[in-house]
């Protein structure tokens, strides 16, 4: 007998052994140990500082829309002399999101990628016949709905969370979709076409959802040099936009936003009377409901909100409401950073930056720090079918909140 078969006889047993344990291991028949489980990425609570901050500044938005209509609905036949008008449409509104927010709180965001091609198609058919049978409002022709009355949506409104989904579900789909310069441009079409729709009669809204959607690809992309030519296409293109005749008026807002003063009683009237309502609030403000600047400015409920915030609340006041804004950002950009994978990822990472670019924008028109435009002040400017989408939004982003990785929250 050789001398080394007890020495191969034992590494054939060891073989063996060794197989049999892994085949125990994995046996589906047998149950997982609990630190195997515990190991994986569970399912949590939803981010309750999230959902805090978000109730917070809802409720801070009722006490806002009231505190700077109330006087306007009194004194307007057109709003049957209720000084209740505003807020109490608010408040439907409120309700409504807050429903539809709880309920897609509760359903797996991944569900949504089986509606991404039709839910695309549905919103580039909105955005077109818009352009054509839409309702005219303050000179834009913006909404579907009944003619002649307030009951119809934004198609703009909807893209941005249709346009987050469709471009997450791309990214995530095809690992490889920002790797070269024609997978980049192949996937900025995603978004630039209906872009480019919205841009048409709404460019504030149109350079929301390209924000949005850059910041997206940015988390995604391993190549920086690609968002420098994506710059200089978007300027090229808001040039374009701005020097069409057909969009003089565009022009006219810049020309006044560096001189307001130059008409004071007609296009440069409404940032000369936010610029007072932001200076006259001083440190600490003249008091909840004493603006005076609200009767004044136009829609002081709206995209001039911020400005009426500074007057009666002062700089102490409007710090405070940035601050909950930024905690906002924080605990989105967390639950990005956390996500279980790239879909949830790229969808937080997306409603986070409909949120700040919103607020970023309308601030800046407030303090005129940019050119007029219209945009709202999530969560606290007036508006119907805008604030019910916002927080059906929130919610799909609390429910990715509920798939985190293990780490501390």
């Amino acid at each position: 007998m050789p001398e080394n078969y007890f020495e191969k006889h034992r590494k054939v047993s060891n073989i063996e052994e060794a197989r049999r344990a892994r085949e125990e291991r994995y046996n589906p028949q047998k149950p997982m140990p609990r630190s195997h489980l515990k190991s994986k990425a569970q399912k949590k609570s939803d981010d309750f500082t999230l959902l805090f901050v978000i109730i917070l500044l809802l409720l801070f938005g009722l006490v806002m829309v009231f505190s700077s209509s109330y006087y306007l609905a009194l004194t307007s036949s057109r709003f049957n002399n209720d000084m209740y008008y505003f807020v109490n449409r608010q408040l439907m509104w409120s309700v409504l999101g807050i429903a539809g927010m709880f309920v897609m709180m509760h359903v797996n965001y991944r569900i949504l990628k089986n509606f991404t091609l039709i839910g695309y198609l549905a919103i580039l058919g909105c955005l077109i016949l818009v352009l054509f049978v839409g309702n005219e409002y303050n000179g834009g022709r913006r909404w579907l709905g009944i003619p002649n009355s307030t009951i119809g949506f934004q198609p703009s409104e909807i893209a941005k969370f249709v346009i987050i989904v469709c471009l997450a579900h791309y990214i995530s789909r095809n690992k490889n979709c920002l790797s070269t310069f024609k997978e980049f441009c192949k996937c900025s079409l995603i978004w630039a076409v209906p872009t480019a729709l919205i841009a048409v009669e709404n460019l504030s809204t149109a350079i929301v959802v390209a924000g949005i959607s850059v910041c997206m690809m940015f988390v995604a992309s391993p190549v920086i040099w690609y968002f420098v030519a994506l710059a200089g296409a978007g300027v090229a293109g808001i040039v374009t936009m701005v020097a069409m005749p057909q969009f003089a008026y565009r022009i006219d807002r810049i020309t006044y936003w560096l001189d307001p003063f130059s008409d004071p009683t007609h296009k440069g009237f409404q940032i000369i009377q936010g610029l007072y309502a932001v200076a006259s609030g001083g440190l600490f403000g003249l008091g909840l409901g004493q603006s005076r600047q609200k009767t004044y400015l136009p829609e002081p409920y709206n995209d001039m909100i911020f400005a009426i915030i500074c007057e009666e609340l002062g700089m102490v006041g409007a710090f405070i409401i940035l601050l909950l804004f930024g905690v906002f950002i924080w605990r989105g950009a967390k639950i990005a950073m956390n996500a279980q994978d790239v879909f949830g990822c790229l969808i937080a990472a997306g409603m986070t930056a409909l949120i700040g670019i919103q607020v970023i924008i309308n601030v800046a028109v407030a303090t005129n720090s940019m050119p007029n435009t219209g945009m709202q002040l999530p969560f606290i400017s007036y508006g119907g079918s805008g604030l019910f989408f916002t927080l059906v939004g929130m919610g799909i982003l609390l429910n990715v909140s509920k798939f985190q990785k293990n780490t501390n929250k």
